[in-house]
């Protein structure tokens, strides 16, 4: 399948329950593991409800519209989603930026998305980059969020128990389902031992709030920075392999294009950068999607329409996810980042330049701030200078020997 552009009405003929049904189910994993994480963030900074959902619809709508026009544009299952890791950034130096300067920053990312992909600098800026340090990054700011998972035995010991035995066995027999059975079973658990009720929930339409942007440097090293990284290696670079692997050779350029001016338009209203799906894009593009691969459009077009119905009832997502305890909201996202977690460490450890990588880790999963700018942009420093100094080290002593 070649990357030959140019918009095409969907033909009905192409539809099928089983493309339909791997874009819902993206959606829905989508909803019940990256957005927890989300909504971790915004108790972190102690964001509102209505700002919270203002949220949810900026980056549903974003992810739902980019994922309807590329999988139409290039007749390819392309699901586009937030940023997850970039989420996790949030919880650790979110609360002491105001929510304007975050917006100014995420504008920031969504420009530099679509210099990228303009000049086409993706797979150069990917080769710069030295992959034990980004490695490092992501798993540094993964694992700091991540030990926040277990904080629930002492308020919740019970249902914290019971959700983590649940998640062994679900990792064991439906892995690729085993958030969104931890999500199903959490909400029953604290209906009995909360007396709530899913229920008790209505269709709440989304109001979405304005929010006039403002540029620091504080929010560009300790957030923008920090979070273009994590979306070029945490979502573009594993989201193209995934398209690639199932036979898919369109061009990063034109996907990092729309999808960074569709995270300048989220980012008006309080939403985080808009990136190609990683972890649910393999629901859309893999062949239980649907066995012919050029049908598989479909489910990322559906998985576009889920989004945009969710955004507008980003209201109602909201205050289904609110009904959980703090505690168990930090579980389940903790839990949803084991895979990642150890993805990206192993991936350090495995690498040559194992050193810079576990340094980038070390001082990213410290919190540690220096005038005013945040862990991760201090943890990449630090490890591409012990990189390059490493290196520089090895070449004295190889002239020197010789």
């Amino acid at each position: 399948m070649s990357d030959t552009a140019g918009y095409q009405r969907l033909r009905l003929g192409d539809i099928s329950g089983s493309a339909v049904g791997a874009g819902f189910l993206a959606v829905l994993v989508s909803y019940s593991g990256p957005l927890l994480i989300y909504l971790s963030a915004a108790e972190a900074m102690e964001i509102s409800r209505p700002a919270f959902t203002s949220w949810v619809f900026a980056i549903s709508i974003a992810a739902g519209l980019s994922s309807i026009v590329l999988s139409l544009w290039f007749r390819v299952p392309v699901a586009m989603a937030w940023s997850a890791p970039g989420t996790v950034l949030l919880i650790g130096f979110g609360p002491s930026l105001p929510a304007a300067e975050m917006a100014g920053a995420y504008i920031a990312v969504a420009a530099a998305l679509v210099l990228i992909g303009i000049s086409g600098l993706f797979d150069w800026l990917v080769k710069v980059l030295p992959p034990a340090v980004t490695n490092g990054m992501m798993a540094g700011i993964l694992f700091g969020f991540g030990l926040k998972a277990a904080g629930g035995l002492t308020t919740d010991p019970v249902v914290v128990s019971v959700l983590i035995a649940a998640f062994a066995i679900c990792t064991a027999t439906v892995p690729r389902y085993a958030v969104l059975a931890l999500l199903g079973l959490a909400l029953m658990l604290t209906s009995v031992a909360y007396e709530t009720s899913i229920t008790s929930v209505s269709l709440s339409m989304a109001q979405p709030q304005a929010i006039a942007p403002e540029f620091s440097v504080a929010a560009m090293l300790s957030l923008a920075v920090p979070l273009l990284i994590t979306t070029l290696s945490g979502q573009y670079l594993p989201g193209m392999a995934v398209l690639r692997a199932n036979g898919y050779a369109v061009s990063a350029n034109p996907i990092m294009i729309f999808g960074g001016l569709a995270s300048a338009g989220a980012a008006v209203f309080g939403g985080i950068s808009t990136a190609l799906a990683s972890i649910t894009a393999a629901f859309c593009a893999g062949p239980d999607s649907h066995e012919n691969p050029e049908r598989r459009y479909i489910a990322g077009v559906a998985c576009g329409l889920f989004f945009c119905l969710g955004g507008l009832f980003a209201g109602s997502i909201v205050d289904i996810l609110i009904m959980l305890p703090s505690s168990v909201i930090a579980l389940l996202a903790g839990l949803a980042l084991l895979q990642p977690i150890l993805k990206f460490t192993a991936a350090m450890m495995a690498s040559e330049d194992a050193q810079a990588g576990l340094l980038t880790f070390i001082f990213t999963a410290s919190g540690v701030s220096l005038f005013g700018i945040g862990a991760a942009f201090w943890g990449v420093v630090a490890g591409i200078v012990f990189h390059f100094l490493t290196r520089f080290g090895r070449w004295m002593m190889d002239r020197l020997a010789a």
